[in-house]
């Protein structure tokens, strides 16, 4: 009896701890001499180490983990050349075997069904792509038409191939990780559609109407609730695309990333992966306006505590920056000043009557400035001068006699030439200058139309907007 009872309990035992292994990955690579493989995910547009794994003999290697990992899109890599893509989602119990000899034909996968239809759709991707390859060269050989046609409804054939596997693989695996990310990778189908009647340009009107379509479902085929798509190749590039193709304009962005994060709701992590990464996009763009972005979410998701990540110096710094920006956002009327010429008389910003005024702040022993001062004058200055436009040059130093130097050097006499010698005029912060040198374009409301511009973009500006006075 005592007997029984130990064996029952060793059992129990080991029931137990076979029961905490949740994640045993058993990976065999056929002629691979290395004794180390590393275990890596995507996230952000990059690849992140998860673990490195050593070999227990020649080729083999036991990925073994207490808690399961998180469901995604993990890379397995042999080498700078060598690597493959493996899905792990809710079984976490298989195997992979393949060899280094054509990793991803030779690749297989038993024990996971999810891992195992991901690597099979793979491999139909790869070979589909191969022959389509081969086609498209035949399509740059080839000047007869009827081949032609021929050679393109074969590639059209591959796409829908795909597309049909892709759709199957979702019907049969619902609510998995790979469904999620198959459909991920969806574009969205806009229907046929017809002009309004009446309707004077009706291809421009049924073009404007499918784009809109696009843009209002663009994320039909994504659940932004769901964190498993963080580990894919694609989620953050499908949300740059959305901003700077499909979205574009400042004022549209900002709407769009606070839907974005409201269906996040329900995700933490999905939450604020986006406040990050949406903030930060908009903080590293190059284009003009998207300024606006980065202070409208400072304002709804870090300055107002929400983002309680991040530490006191980052939101006293950030509270710092987002001040000095929002008197410069485009449509914002610009600060008025009052400075002394360098004859001596004095000016006030609103009170230049212009139809466009051109805002320069400059210093002489700026390097940059020494090319771009003379090629305002030159480029713009003399163009455009007889059309009405003003420009008033800033100077941002007190050496009033290398200024004076510099306007006779290079003839910038009609110019209206102010500075500040007492620092009263505040122009520093509310023109946002910490480097020179800086131009704004203001209409003739003073409205900041344009901002951090080089002289080379200015005459096809004014042109567009002079066109429309």
């Amino acid at each position: 009896m005592k007997s029984i009872v130990s064996t029952l309990i060793i059992t129990f035992f080991y029931t137990l701890v076979s029961q905490a292994q949740t994640c045993k990955i058993d990976v065999t690579i056929d002629e691979f001499s290395k004794d180390t493989i590393i275990l890596g995910y995507y996230f952000n547009k990059q690849m992140f180490v998860e673990d490195t794994i050593p070999s227990n003999s020649a080729g083999k290697f036991i990925i073994e983990k207490e808690e399961p990992l998180k469901q995604g899109v993990y890379i397995i890599y042999l080498n700078s050349e060598q690597y493959f893509d493996v899905l792990i989602g809710e079984d976490q119990t298989f195997s992979i075997k393949t060899s280094t000899n054509e990793l991803l034909n030779n690749l297989e996968v038993k024990g996971a069904t999810e891992s195992a239809s991901f690597l099979n759709y793979q491999q139909l991707l790869r070979t589909k792509q191969k022959e389509a390859k081969d086609i498209q060269e035949q399509l740059k050989a080839t000047v007869d038409e009827d081949l032609k046609a021929k050679l393109t409804q074969q590639l059209q054939g591959f796409g829908e191939e795909v597309k049909q596997k892709s759709s199957s693989l979702i019907d049969d695996n619902p609510d998995t990780f790979l469904a999620i990310f198959l459909k991920g990778l969806q574009e969205v189908e806009v229907p046929e559609m017809q002009a309004p009647a009446g309707s004077e340009n009706p291809d421009q009107d049924v073009q404007r109407m499918r784009f809109n379509y696009y843009k209002e479902h663009y994320f039909d085929n994504i659940d932004l609730s769901d964190e498993r798509l963080l580990r894919t190749p694609y989620f953050t590039d499908k949300i740059d695309r959305y901003l700077s193709q499909v979205l574009v304009i400042p004022d549209t962005i900002i709407i769009g990333c606070h839907r974005m994060i409201a269906a996040t709701e329900g995700s933490d992590e999905m939450q604020k992966y986006l406040i990050q990464h949406l903030f930060n996009w908009a903080n590293e763009s190059k284009t003009m306006g998207m300024d606006a972005v980065m202070v409208d979410m400072a304002d709804a998701y870090y300055l107002n505590g929400r983002a309680d990540w991040v530490d006191e110096e980052f939101l006293t710094k950030l509270q710092e920056r987002v001040d000095k920006i929002k008197p410069t956002l485009l449509n914002k009327v610009a600060k008025d000043f009052k400075m002394q010429s360098y004859t001596g008389e004095f000016h006030r910003l609103s009170e230049v009557r212009a139809p466009f005024t051109i805002l320069v702040f400059w210093e002489p022993e700026c390097g940059h400035c020494k090319k771009e001062i003379p090629k305002l004058n030159e480029e713009v200055w003399k163009n455009y001068a007889d059309k009405g436009i003003k420009i008033v040059a800033v100077y941002t130093q007190n050496n009033k006699e290398e200024w004076e130097e510099f306007i006779t050097e290079h003839a910038l006499e009609e110019w209206i030439h102010l500075y500040d010698p007492y620092n009263q005029s505040g122009f520093r912060n509310n023109y946002d200058i910490y480097s020179t040198p800086v131009i704004y374009i203001l209409d003739k409301d003073k409205k900041i139309l344009a901002k951090r511009l080089g002289v080379e973009q200015i005459p096809g500006f004014l042109d567009h907007h002079l066109k429309n006075l």
